[in-house]
C-alpha cells in the first residue's frame, strides 16, 4: 500500500532494524511518513539513534490509535525469533520499506 498517495496520517505499528538480523525496534505512531523521517534523519537522540536502527522493514497499519498500540505493546512482549518471523512472512530479504511507504 502506497501510504504517501493514500494519506497523510494513518495509525502505526511499525519495526526497524539496524540491518539484516540485526537491532530492533518496535513503534507506534499516528504518521509513519513523519516518524519514519525522524528516524532516518535522527531528529530525535535516543535508542534508534544510538545504535542506527533505521531501516523499516515492517509496518502495520490501523483503523485507530488504540488498535495500533495494542499491537505495539504484544509485539513488544514477542521474543527475537516471533519478530524475524513476522518481517520475514513479508520482507524475506529485510529491504527497507521506506519507498514503499513514500510512494
Amino acid at each position: 500500500m502506497l501510504l504517501g498517495v493514500l494519506m497523510d496520517k494513518q495509525p502505526a505499528t511499525y519495526i526497524l532494524a539496524s540491518g539484516r538480523n540485526g537491532t530492533l525496534y518496535v513503534g507506534v505512531t499516528s504518521d509513519l511518513i513523519a516518524r519514519m523521517w525522524q528516524h532516518r534523519e535522527h531528529v530525535v537522540e535516543g535508542f534508534t539513534s544510538k545504535y542506527g536502527v533505521d531501516k523499516l522493514v515492517w509496518y502495520e497499519l490501523h483503523g485507530t490509535m488504540e488498535a495500533a498500540i495494542t499491537r505495539e505493546k504484544r509485539v513488544k512482549k514477542w521474543n527475537r525469533d516471533w519478530k524475524i518471523r513476522l518481517i520475514e512472512e513479508r520482507n524475506p530479504y529485510w529491504n527497507d520499506l521506506w519507498a514503499e511507504v513514500i510512494g
